[in-house]
């Protein structure tokens, strides 16, 4: 079973983290002025709807690879709705286009296929488990 890792530790000076998985980085923050951010960078939620959203860019590139269909172009805008105390993801809607190089493809059934093999889309479906495990200062 495959499994991914990434780490984030604080931005010193700010009350930001930065994360990062092998060579690539982001970095985590609240809205300026909102219990001590800075908005120097992205916000849980938003980052939960670009998982969801670029996922789903790179799995029409997997699929439309597979097909043999040259991909033009991909838009992907993704609504994330959010309810309660706390704030918890309720839903998100995907408005997905794509172009294909060949306006004959059928970029339809890559879209579908794409939906069908969506690693997060399909993980934030079937719900899955989070566990903390609180670790010990040295």
């Amino acid at each position: 079973m495959p499994t991914l890792t990434v780490q984030l530790r604080n931005i010193p000076d700010t009350e930001a983290a930065a994360g990062w998985a092998g060579g690539h980085t982001i970095v985590v923050d609240r809205a300026e002025g909102k219990a001590g951010g800075m908005g120097l960078g992205f916000n849980g939620g938003q980052l939960l709807a670009l998982a969801i959203g670029g996922c789903f860019c790179n799995d029409i590139r997997y699929v439309a690879h597979e097909m043999g269909i040259a991909i033009a172009t991909i838009e992907v805008d993704v609504e994330l709705s959010l309810r309660g105390e706390p704030l918890v993801a309720s839903g998100a809607t995907m408005r997905v286009r794509a172009t294909a190089a060949d306006p004959s493809a059928d970029i339809a059934a890559v879209i579908r296929r794409a939906e069908q093999d969506s690693t997060v889309a399909n993980s934030m479906k079937r719900g899955f488990p989070v566990v903390t495990i609180p670790a010990v200062p040295d």
